[in-house]
């Protein structure tokens, strides 16, 4: 199914890509950071749940197999477009006005360090309609109030449909609360993200 005409419009007008991924996220994200090219236009945030001695295993992979330029976040990093950003282990990523990320060592959520929710909440705040985010497959529910919240500020909000996803419980939670509005298989995500 070819993405329809208003979704490909908002899509084309946003300036900032955010991703959310828990348990069963993995092929998925690795594809996507495979298929976007270095001339992509959006700035790119993957938020991942993951075990802090398992992450730098992750990011090794990802940026040996990007085309983008890919960089783990830093305190104080200035968002710039056609850049991949992994939020680090151990740390809610926020995105700040001015266009910045800050790091925050708060509690987990969704006994999540890092948050979905966190940085999905603060994109909706300083991006608003410029923003697009997608929920990918977990266990739990983190991801699902952070996707509302865009998708109430005008944002662009996408979950991978529960039958297509490992672990259904994420995305199904954002359907379930009016956060996701629209529901895409991995292969429909593709045809957005490469169109």
């Amino acid at each position: 199914m070819e993405p329809d005409k208003k979704l490909l419009e908002r899509w084309q007008a946003a300036e900032i890509l955010l991703f959310g991924g828990s348990a069963g996220s993995f092929k998925i994200l690795f594809r996507i950071v495979k298929e976007l090219s270095e001339t992509f236009g959006k700035t790119v945030i993957l938020v991942i749940h993951r075990k802090k001695n398992f992450y730098s295993e992750i990011e090794k992979l990802f940026a040996e197999n990007s085309r983008m330029l890919m960089r783990e976040i830093e305190d104080k990093d200035i968002l710039k477009k056609n850049t991949m950003y992994i939020a680090p282990a151990n740390y809610h990523t926020l995105i700040e006005y001015g266009g910045y990320f800050s790091l925050d060592v708060s509690e987990p959520v969704w006994y999540s360090k890092p948050s979905i929710d966190v940085t999905f909440e603060s994109a909706a705040e300083v991006y608003g309609g410029k923003c697009v985010a997608i929920l990918l497959s977990g266990a739990n529910q983190d991801g699902a109030n952070g996707l509302l919240k865009i998708r109430e500020s005008g944002g662009l909000t996408i979950a991978q449909n529960p039958e297509d996803a490992e672990m259904p419980e994420m995305p199904r939670s954002a359907i379930n609360n009016g956060g996701a509005e629209y529901v895409l298989t991995q292969e429909e995500i593709f045809q957005l993200l490469l169109s």
